[in-house]
């Protein structure tokens, strides 16, 4: 909701009333970095010792649909109402992804293609965390120096650059991460058996 407790938010003009931030070390980003961090690990603990888990049959494809149904939402409330997109932001964040992770956890995957689905997704996870960010800088970089570009190139670039992240994972996964972990195990695991 833009509350600034400790006076440090007067620069987030753009960035108001969103969770934008918390990437670099000046005290209104290590603010909003900190909030980041803690809410999320503290309902995590949370929901792992009320361990009230959601059951719900096929709750892989439900949380998968929830989630893409809050990312694909736009910003909402325009200028004028830029409190409207907090709001909606905070509902996510505090009501919705705890919801979901209740849910995710609670639920069974079974059969070999929704395990398989998820195997996959949970492998190329942190790969894909770790080098998704230079693609996303590259096409926002893009769309700010082609404004006029039609939609159609929008969305291709974009759908481009979903793929191209996967790939990358999945190669560092494979090329770097997987043979890194073999290695360390045989070197240092191993031995002491």
């Amino acid at each position: 909701f833009n509350i600034d407790t400790f006076g440090l938010l007067v620069t987030r003009e753009a960035a108001a009333y969103t969770f934008i931030g918390g990437w670099s070390l000046t005290p209104d980003q290590l603010y909003i970095g900190i909030s980041r961090l803690l809410y999320p690990f503290f309902v995590g603990l949370l929901l792992s010792r009320v361990n009230k888990l959601i059951k719900i049959k096929r709750g892989f494809y439900w949380c998968s649909l929830l989630i893409a149904a809050i990312l694909v939402m736009p910003r909402i409330g325009g200028t004028e109402a830029m409190w409207m997109n907090g709001a909606y932001e905070a509902f996510c964040v505090l009501i919705m992804f705890p919801l979901i992770v209740a849910m995710g956890a609670g639920s069974n995957v079974t059969g070999k293609r929704s395990v398989a689905i998820c195997q996959f997704l949970g492998e190329i996870s942190y790969p894909l965390y770790i080098t998704h960010f230079p693609l996303i800088y590259m096409q926002i970089a893009w769309a700010r120096n082609h404004p006029d570009a039609p939609l159609g190139m929008h969305v291709l670039l974009a759908v481009s650059i979903f793929i191209l992240s996967i790939a990358i994972a999945y190669a560092c996964l494979k090329l770097y991460d997987e043979p890194v972990r073999e290695w360390l195990k045989r070197r240092f695991l191993m031995k002491r058996r």
